[in-house]
């Protein structure tokens, strides 16, 4: 499918900040029931989440994130009907560098760090984090919420599905001040998503 795109990869001493999710025409990324099932990707997406997701150096999740994943990825590979990408997606997903935000849990698996400080000076640490990688992924938008408003988000990364819910959960929430972006990278897939990736300028 066609693509453009501006240095879409770059190595960096410093990590950038992404927030990335997949988010309906309207703006939602979970339906007024807090579903996200009109969120499944097909094969040639699901590729390329794994595909970006060896390029991350860490994700960085808020407690209800964390437990939505840690719910599914630890054992999806060994389903014996699981496709080869979601295969491959529990693998990586294991082996990836994982901080979580939270006050209420008591213990944290799967190469994960539990972060209890101010997440300014968090996120600031992190972002220095030896090792390959030039990203760090933010997951969910309550998290990415308190990042946008400490403006320490680099670059968005939209998944738009073409889907117009009516009502959920926003992406984006109502900010003092405008964030100013540029559109540095544009790529649709055959499942009708389109991916929009931006940079904080």
């Amino acid at each position: 499918m066609p693509t453009t795109s501006r240095n879409p990869r770059y190595n960096s001493a410093v990590k950038k900040i992404v927030y990335d999710l997949t988010v309906s025409m309207d703006g939602y990324v979970e339906s007024a029931d807090g579903g996200i099932d009109w969120t499944s990707p097909g094969e040639e997406l699901h590729t390329h989440f794994n595909e970006r997701e060896s390029d991350l150096a860490a994700h960085i999740y808020g407690r209800r994130m964390y437990e939505l994943m840690a719910g599914a990825w630890p054992t999806a590979d060994k389903d014996p009907h699981a496709p080869p990408q979601i295969v491959e997606y529990a693998k990586i997903w294991r082996a990836k560098r994982k901080f979580v935000f939270s006050t209420t849990l008591e213990r944290v698996e799967w190469n994960t760090t539990l972060l209890r400080g101010d997440i300014a000076e968090e996120v600031e640490r992190l972002k220095a984090l030896p090792g390959p990688g030039a990203f760090i992924a933010i997951g969910g938008p309550t998290l990415a919420t308190s990042l946008m408003r400490l403006g320490l988000i680099d670059e968005f990364w939209l998944y738009h599905s073409p889907i117009v819910l009516g009502g959920g959960k926003a992406m984006f929430p109502q900010l003092a001040e405008p964030i100013r972006t540029e559109l540095v990278e544009v790529r649709r897939f055959e499942c009708g998503v389109a991916l929009l990736r931006y940079a904080k300028v």
